[in-house]
């Protein structure tokens, strides 16, 4: 798995355990009760800190730490996931163990809904209009 592609797919679990716990998030026990996503970012974090050296992990511990003050901010969020990119880029053994962590692309399920006079649903679209009167675009 990409690097790039790894870090937007965990980035709202990190996003959520780091907003949940701050910095607590990596040392803090797993608790039965916590948030299937919270769960998944704190796992994320713990285990790209145990194999970070001093320097990556006060780097990380930063962005953490600056995201739960504002996990609004998406400077913040992306400060942290570039801290994540570069504790991926050069390990490969650590991109497997977190690969791992997450099914494949093609296991997950879809499903799309839509109920009610002139409903539409879809996983990707581009234009949809509905109604009477419109002029289509050009």
């Amino acid at each position: 798995m990409e690097v790039v592609q790894w870090v937007a797919q965990a980035g709202p679990a990190v996003s959520a355990a780091a907003g949940a716990y701050g910095v607590a998030v990596l040392t803090r026990a797993q608790d039965a009760a916590a948030d299937a996503t919270v769960s998944m970012g704190q796992r994320i974090i713990q285990t790209v800190w145990r194999r970070g050296d001093e320097s990556e992990q006060a780097e990380l511990e930063r962005a953490i730490s600056e995201h739960a003050e504002d996990p609004d901010d998406p400077d913040t969020a992306a400060s942290l996931r570039a801290a994540l990119k570069r504790a991926l880029r050069d390990d490969a053994e650590l991109r497997q163990e977190l690969a791992e962590l997450f099914p494949s692309p093609g296991a997950w399920t879809v499903n799309v809904t839509a109920s009610g006079e002139r409903s539409i649903a879809a996983q990707h679209i581009g234009t949809a209009i509905t109604g009477d009167g419109h002029n289509p675009l050009p």
